[in-house]
This record gives C-alpha cells, sequence and structure tokens, in this order.
C-alpha cells in the first residue's frame, strides 16, 4: 500500500470518528477510574483505612496515598512507552486500559483497617501504584493516536479529544459518588453517612469494569497510524528507545516536563484539594481546619458547574493553538494561571458568587492550558521514541505537580491556620517555572509529525 503525501489524506489509517473515539473513551475510563479514587481520599479512605485520631493526619496520610500513585507513572510511562514505539501504540492502549480496570475494581473489594489493620492502607498503596503505573502508558498513547491521525493543520484541534476525558471523567465519576450520596444521605456534612461507608463508596469502582469492557471493543478496532507504519518500513524502530530519547532528546524531556508543572497542580488543586476544602466547616473541632462550610452534595454540584467549563475550554484551545500557536496561547494562559493564584482568597471570600467565579476562573484555565497539551507533548519528539518522550515528560512533571499538589496545599493551609492564601501562592509559584519554561522553548505546530 502506498504512504505517499497524496494518498494518506485519501487513505486514513484510522476514520475520524475512531480516533476522536478511542483517544476520548480511553482517557475518559483511566481519568474516571483515577477521580474516583480522588473522590474517595477525600470522603472515605481517612475514616475507613487508617486509625482512628486527627483527621488532618487522616487526610493527609490518605493524600500521601493519592501522591504514590504520580510516582508509578514515569515507570508506567517508560515500560508503556517501550512497548509503545517498539511493537505499537494499540496493543500498547489495550494494555493500560486493563491494567487501570482491574486496579480499579480491586479497590472496590478492599478490606477496611478494622477488618484487616494496616494491611488495608498496604493493600490500597499497591493499588493506587497500579493505577498510577496505567495512567503513566495510557495518556501519551491516547494523544498520539489523536494527533499521528490528525489532519494538518488540526493537531492541536484533534489533541484535544483525549484531554477531553478528563472533565467528562470527573463528571462521571462525582455524578456517581453524588447519587450515591443522594440515595444514602447524611445528618452530618462533614462526613458520609454509615451505609455510604459500609458499602455505597463501592459502586463506582466496581462500575469501572463496565467502561473498561467498553473502552477495550473501541481500542481493538483501531489500526496503525501511518506515522508509526512508516518508522517500522524504513527500519527506524529503535531497540531501546528511553535510551535514544534520553541521548537525543534530553532537553525536550525537561521542557516538556515543566510545560504541564502549572498544568498538573491547578489541576489537583481544583479537584482534589478544592472538595476538602469546600467542605470544612466554618467552625472547626479540634484537629481539623475551617474551610467554606458547604456539604458533600452542594459543593460537588458546584465542582460539576465548574468542570462543564474545563470541558467547553479544552475543546476551545484547540483550535486557538492551531491557530496562534501552542507556545503563545500557553504562555498568555499560565499569566492568567499566576493571576489566578494570587486572587484566591479574596474570591474564596466573597461568599456563593464568589467561590462559582472561583471554580469558573480555575477550571476554564484548566481547559486552556490542558488542551494544547495533547498535541504539543508528542511534538516535542521524532515517531521513534515519541511515546517514550512524551509519556516520561508528562509523567514526571506529575511527581512534580500532582504527587505532592495535594498534601503540599493541605500543609499550607494548616500553616496559614485555615486560610488559603499560601495555596494560591503555590500556584503562582509554579506557574512562574512553567511560564519560564515556554519562553525558554519552541514552537511547534510546524513540525512534521512523520519524522
Amino acid at each position: 500500500m502506498s504512504v505517499s503525501a497524496t494518498t494518506v489524506p485519501q487513505t486514513p489509517a484510522n476514520p475520524k470518528s475512531r480516533v476522536v473515539l478511542a483517544s476520548l473513551i480511553g482517557t475518559t475510563i483511566e481519568f474516571y477510574d483515577f477521580y474516583v479514587y480522588a473522590t474517595a481520599a477525600v470522603l472515605v479512605f481517612p475514616h475507613l483505612f487508617f486509625p482512628a485520631g486527627n483527621e488532618t493526619t487522616a487526610l493527609l496520610s490518605s493524600f500521601a496515598i493519592f501522591g504514590a500513585a504520580m510516582v508509578a507513572r514515569p515507570l508506567g510511562a517508560v515500560f508503556f512507552g517501550h512497548l509503545g514505539d517498539k511493537v505499537g501504540r494499540k496493543t500498547t492502549l489495550v494494555a493500560a486500559l486493563l491494567t487501570m480496570g482491574i486496579a480499579t475494581f480491586l479497590i472496590g473489594l478492599l478490606p477496611t483497617y478494622l477488618v484487616i489493620g494496616w494491611f488495608a492502607p498496604l493493600l490500597l498503596v499497591i493499588l493506587r501504584l497500579a493505577q498510577g503505573f496505567a495512567l503513566g502508558g495510557e495518556w501519551s498513547g491516547a494523544a498520539l493516536v489523536a494527533t499521528e491521525n490528525a489532519p494538518k493543520g488540526k493537531r492541536a484541534w484533534y489533541g484535544t479529544f483525549p484531554q477531553l476525558g478528563a472533565p467528562i471523567g470527573f463528571i462521571i465519576a462525582n455524578g456517581l459518588f453524588l447519587i450515591i450520596a443522594f440515595a444514602l444521605p447524611s445528618d452530618d456534612p462533614s462526613r458520609p453517612s454509615d451505609a455510604f461507608l459500609d458499602w455505597g463508596w463501592r459502586i463506582p469502582f466496581l462500575f469501572s469494569a463496565v467502561m473498561v469492557i467498553v473502552g477495550l471493543w473501541v481500542r481493538l478496532k483501531l489500526v496503525e497510524s501511518d506515522a508509526f507504519t512508516n518508522t517500522v518500513k524504513s527500519g527506524k524502530v529503535v531497540k531501546l528507545p528511553l535510551k535514544l530519547v534520553f541521548k537525543s532528546n534530553w532537553r525536550e524531556l525537561i521542557l516538556g516536563t515543566f510545560f504541564m508543572l502549572a498544568t498538573y497542580v491547578l489541576f489537583y488543586l481544583m479537584t482534589t484539594f478544592s472538595l476538602s476544602y469546600g467542605r470544612a466547616p466554618i467552625e472547626p473541632a479540634e484537629g481539623q481546619q475551617p474551610g467554606l462550610g458547604y456539604n458533600y452534595n452542594t459543593f460537588v454540584l458546584m465542582l460539576i458547574a465548574g468542570v462543564v467549563f474545563f470541558g467547553i475550554f479544552t475543546l476551545l484551545s484547540g483550535p486557538w493553538a492551531d491557530k496562534f500557536g501552542r507556545r503563545k496561547t500557553l504562555i498568555i494562559v499560565t499569566a492568567g494561571i499566576i493571576v489566578f493564584g494570587l486572587l484566591w482568597v479574596p474570591l474564596l471570600g466573597a461568599g456563593f458568587i464568589g467561590v462559582m467565579a472561583w471554580l469558573i476562573i480555575g477550571f476554564s484555565l484548566m481547559g486552556m492550558t490542558f488542551g494544547p497539551m495533547g498535541a504539543l507533548l508528542p511534538e516535542l519528539f521524532p515517531t521513534n521514541v515519541r511515546y517514550t518522550g512524551s509519556g516520561i515528560s508528562y509523567n514526571v512533571s506529575s511527581i512534580l505537580g500532582a504527587a505532592v499538589a495535594p498534601f503540599i496545599a493541605v500543609w499550607l493551609w494548616a500553616e496559614a491556620d485555615g486560610s488559603p492564601f499560601l495555596v494560591g501562592i503555590y500556584l503562582a509559584v509554579m506557574g512562574l517555572i512553567t511560564l519560564v519554561a515556554l519562553v525558554i522553548g519552541k514552537e511547534t505546530k510546524d513540525i512534521d509529525i512523520d519524522r
């Protein structure tokens, strides 16, 4: 079959609908699984998987396990990246999805601390590491499916579809938790009901199995992109992609890591820390920090409303990045993130309207910074190391950003005696680091994706 420039657009390796669905549905499932854990890390695990005592300590312990998955993500990026650059994107994506789905399902079956003692958090750590390992291979593969199959001039637009899995996964995961919370109401706004803690929290984890079956059905229909097929035909597949990417593309690895830093910190502050801060009582008991005082159901509805803007601006960011360039778009958005971090106290202190404005602005910025990354990071690397390189940058940044963000945020929250001021400053500083990386970096929108 001819692979010339004139035939590729007429006979694409995968139809547009298949590319969009395969890149979107996989990341939706992966982010659903991740958000299910993130929500349970706030609502459930501090009560069930650690000894009774100081609530702040239990929350920090739960967030520490949440962060452990981020440490496993670069390992997953190396493992799945090696497979993806050696044997192809399709097989690797199926393996990553299966790993994530099995780990999430098993979390839903775990016995609690009262039943097996310290083995409960130990098993939780192991399965959380498996989740992180899987996500380390998922994102870059989905981004490559989208960008390597995109028409000329629309790579950033296509690259937003795997990114759109984040807000959709969030809405499904938290929507399901919300339905269960409505069905099993609690009289204490700071604590789920006994029925929710006994068995209700397990439903979202077990439901993951259904979503994984659907995702596998879609992904098994994929064929390899022309970019990867041409690399195989030309003999450019390398024995050790990891070695080559560190030798030839070390600068891109470093820059890609810091390109993602502010995105990750904003991501987990808005989705994980916010749930803790929003639900914390205005006048807390001993061992707690003061917060906004909303009950769980109300604040999750507010979060979901904010995440809708996340999805809208993720989609809008693609055409902007295709028209104006990835670098220019992200420089402007990152400057906005810095300013946003400095405005946390006045926004969060302005009542319901201020809190909603905080959520809408934060999630809109999240969409605008997250969307272009689906094209930018893959574009940094040649085809024969693209899965490995983009995956390492994306997931090493998860350690520097996402792994520690909720933990640091809770600590800063406590250090400031319940004020979110230092948490906002932390976000602004991370934004400044990303801004410097973007200024140093180069534009990638016109590179040859088949190189």
